[in-house]
């Protein structure tokens, strides 16, 4: 797959801007501040919906106007779709393929993919969880779009479990104690809670088995070698079966050290880890109350990573960091290749700002490793830091718009 053209209407820093693209290497070229990254961010925003820079729509409307507007034409397999999307200020997205009748934002997933790699991604390695937690969450959308919906229902759901549990505490210290309607009504809650954490949990550790030998492949062939790079899974779920009785003070969330790695939880069906949730819920309800929110759930988990024997958080180096870091999205790129569920459907692999933070010897090994997909874009303030092996058409980024680079 492939993107043919590009037009943005009022986003971020461009009123009107087209962009015409082909296949193979193209370099958006130009001084820091021109909106490189802007043209970059559209293209991702269509594979995730999201943003790689801002956690709200807002910032990428410009600035003034209500709504902006991403429209691009892809080449899938030699068939041409359009995908648009409308950012709008005071009311929900709207999408449209091919020029039809509007639909919800979200039933365009899965038409463009994309993998984008930016200075950002540095908070995959040295962020706090939620950083990778969403690094997970988002690659699933992509590859398995029905997975934004388990994404939102669970958010739905911790969202007033955690409300009641909130209302709850302030019963639980007064006088009066824990009304028993507001129990019952948190018992439906948990058994809400419950399935849907378990479909979430269950896809992530799915995922993360496909990613695991492509980042130690990836980091392997960016470096010398020397050491192996590895993912644990740290789930707040505790093993049921393993602990009961355990006190809840001690074991089941994720901030106690270790807590879900000694149990392959790849290994129970969505049933069996929905049974383990209600389970852990409930020995964790005094603990819960106690705090007025969800100690137990996917929104506490971890993804460890490890460089050697010791945490890359931390430890590694900055250019080992930096290295890290484009692993896990090389390897992103490799389990979207492997799904053949579309024809011609690999992703186009987007590279902003990177090669300015690498040595000669990774932008080479870099260079190497993606210059045979079907389309990279990158983006670069000064063209010589690109690599030779990246040779491809430039783009010439300039104040409000873009002309073909002389």
């Amino acid at each position: 797959m492939y993107l043919e053209h590009l037009s943005l209407t009022d986003f971020r820093s461009y009123a009107q801007v087209d962009l015409t693209l082909s296949p193979g290497v193209t370099v958006l070229v130009g001084s820091n501040g021109l909106g490189k990254t802007n043209l970059v961010e559209a293209i991702g925003y269509l594979s995730t919906l999201s943003s790689h820079r801002v956690s709200q729509d807002g910032p990428l409307l410009r600035f003034g106007t209500e709504r902006a507007l991403i429209r691009a034409q892809l080449v899938r397999a030699e068939q041409k779709v359009m995908v648009e999307v409308e950012i709008n200020a005071s009311r929900a997205n709207r999408a449209r393929i091919n020029r039809a009748n509007p639909i919800r934002s979200r039933d365009i997933l899965g038409i463009c993919r994309t993998v984008l790699f930016a200075p950002e991604d540095l908070a995959l390695v040295k962020g706090d969880p939620g950083n990778r937690r969403r690094f997970l969450d988002d690659l699933l959308v992509v590859l398995m779009p029905r997975h934004a919906a388990t994404r939102s229902d669970y958010d739905r759901v911790l969202k007033q479990r955690n409300a009641l549990l909130k209302s709850a505490r302030a019963a639980h210290f007064s006088r009066s104690g824990v009304p028993e309607v507001q129990l019952a009504t948190l018992d439906v809650w948990d058994q809400h809670l419950a399935a849907v954490a378990a479909n979430l949990l269950a896809a992530r550790l799915d995922l993360l088995n496909r990613l695991r030998p492509h980042m130690a492949e990836a980091y392997a062939q960016l470096t010398d070698g020397s050491k192996l790079l590895r993912a644990n899974y740290l789930s707040s779920l505790a093993d049921t079966s393993a602990h009961d009785g355990a006190s809840p003070d001690t074991f089941g969330v994720a901030d106690a050290p270790g807590a879900g790695e000694d149990v392959d939880l790849s290994l129970f069906s969505v049933e069996e880890l929905a049974s383990m949730y209600g389970a852990e819920l409930q020995r964790s309800r005094a603990r819960e109350l106690d705090r007025g929110m969800s100690l137990v759930g996917p929104h506490r988990d971890e993804l460890d990573l490890l460089l050697g024997q010791a945490p890359a958080r931390g430890y590694a180096s900055h250019g080992e960091s930096w290295s890290i870091a484009l692993a896990l999205r090389l390897a992103s790129f490799h389990v979207l290749d492997e799904d053949k569920h579309v024809a011609g459907n690999q992703p186009i692999l987007i590279l902003d700002d990177v090669f300015a933070e690498l040595d000669a010897q990774r932008r080479k090994k870099l260079a190497v490793m993606v210059g045979s997909a079907e389309q990279v874009l990158v983006t670069a303030a000064v063209a010589e830091d690109i690599p030779e092996e990246l040779s491809g058409s430039k783009v010439q980024v300039i104040p409000g718009g873009v002309v073909p680079h002389e």
